[in-house]
């Protein structure tokens, strides 16, 4: 059989960023088949090399975050250095960065000078405030997208001080906006005959467009969201409950038919047959007498019951994850969200599966995330430097 061509075949990404939101675009993009050439210091290269967990010196995320990538090394301290990046962007159909705004224009590789000599470059800009506005030029990392956006606000207990979520997901969700305002863009050039374009990501304003109804409710009716824990305000019963065997289960009856079957299943037809709860408005006014009886419930049964109990009465349940229970888990296998690999000192690897998966065309891993400069000689030759040119960059300090 034919291997299927990955859809974002013989797009060429050219990645200028560290860390967490531009490398995560290019990630998306990588696994879907376009060629990623991301552009290390060769001092040491992205600091998330160094992040978190580590194996034989090397963060294990870097194996996810990098995957299917090329990396060439080059010091934009050197003019031959930015005259390599330069090169690089003249062949690239989207540039990714993350720098803060200002940094690349002073080092010649900004929008004007890139477009001049590729007028059909899309240019990817992520930053904490966008590239313009009075905050422009200030440092801006998730946590203070998540907390400008209005996330950190309304996440926690109303009782308590905000916290975050359990992962960098300002930065994340700045990643995805940015992979789809790439392929907008790049649609734009291909199909509708347009030239390039810059897509401005701001990571405040990726956050603060995944607030669903905050603005429109604050602006008509004066509401201000707040923390409300565990709870869905306003859309009852929806929440979290603690099993006798203590695992925590998510349960959703906010729906009309599907409360009804909840409190059968719990045995409370009093609830069920009610008519002052048949709609939201009236059980959401009931709220705390609905958790209570939920909750004496679920504590007199162990998870496996409550969740049998759920499935069997067409009630959405789930219990909280860990990342054991996931591995552990009949879907995430059946749906091929672990990709096995190997490190390079053979050590055996999973990875999380690729998504979206696409019928036609899925994405998928080539290779884990390359050694540092792993790429440079083999990018440079395919720019037309010879073995002898390549040599001499590297005794200068330019790669």
């Amino acid at each position: 059989m034919n291997t299927p061509s990955k859809p974002l075949a013989g797009v060429k990404v050219l990645e200028l960023g560290t860390l967490i939101a531009g490398p995560f675009c290019t990630r998306i993009l990588a696994e879907f088949g376009a060629e990623v050439i991301k552009v290390e210091s060769p001092d040491g290269g992205d600091p998330l090399r160094q992040w978190r967990k580590l194996h034989e010196g090397t963060s294990l995320w870097w194996s996810v975050q990098a995957r299917n990538k090329k990396s060439i090394t080059a010091n934009l301290k050197h003019p031959e250095g930015l005259a390599v990046v330069r090169r690089l962007a003249e062949a690239a159909d989207i540039v990714v960065e993350n720098f803060r705004p200002g940094v690349l224009d002073k080092l010649g590789l900004g929008w004007d000078a890139l477009s001049a000599a590729n007028p059909g470059l899309v240019m990817v800009r992520l930053s904490g405030f966008g590239q313009t506005g009075p905050y422009r030029e200030r440092p801006g990392f998730g946590a203070i997208g998540e907390s400008m956006g209005g996330l950190r606000y309304i996440t926690g207990f109303p009782d308590r001080p905000p916290v975050r979520t359990g992962i960098s997901i300002g930065d994340s969700i700045a990643a995805l906006w940015a992979a789809i305002g790439a392929l907008m863009a790049l649609r734009h050039r291909e199909v509708n005959g347009g030239v390039g374009q810059v897509v401005d990501v701001a990571l405040y304003e990726a956050v603060f467009a995944m607030m669903e109804s905050m603005v429109p409710e604050f602006d008509v009716a004066g509401f201000v969201r707040e923390r409300t824990g565990n709870v869905m305000p306003g859309i009852t019963p929806s929440n979290t409950h603690t099993t006798r065997d203590g695992r925590h289960i998510i349960i959703g009856g906010n729906g009309d038919a599907i409360f009804v079957r909840l409190m059968r299943a719990i045995g409370r037809h009093d609830l069920a047959d009610d008519p002052q709860l048949a709609s939201n408005a009236g059980r959401d006014a009931r709220a705390a007498e609905l958790y209570a009886a939920i909750d004496a419930w679920v504590a007199a049964h162990d998870s496996d019951a409550v969740l049998a109990a759920m499935e069997a009465a067409e009630v959405p349940a789930s219990a909280i994850y860990s990342v054991a229970d996931m591995f552990r888990d009949a879907q995430f296998a059946a749906r091929g969200m672990f990709e096995s690999a190997t490190l390079p000192d053979g050590t055996p690897i999973h990875l999380p599966g690729i998504v979206p998966k696409l019928a036609e065309t899925p994405g998928g891993t080539e290779w884990l995330g390359p050694k540092l400069g792993e790429h440079t000689s083999e990018i440079l030759a395919g720019l037309g430097f010879s073995a002898e040119e390549i040599i001499a960059l590297r005794e200068k300090g330019a790669i």
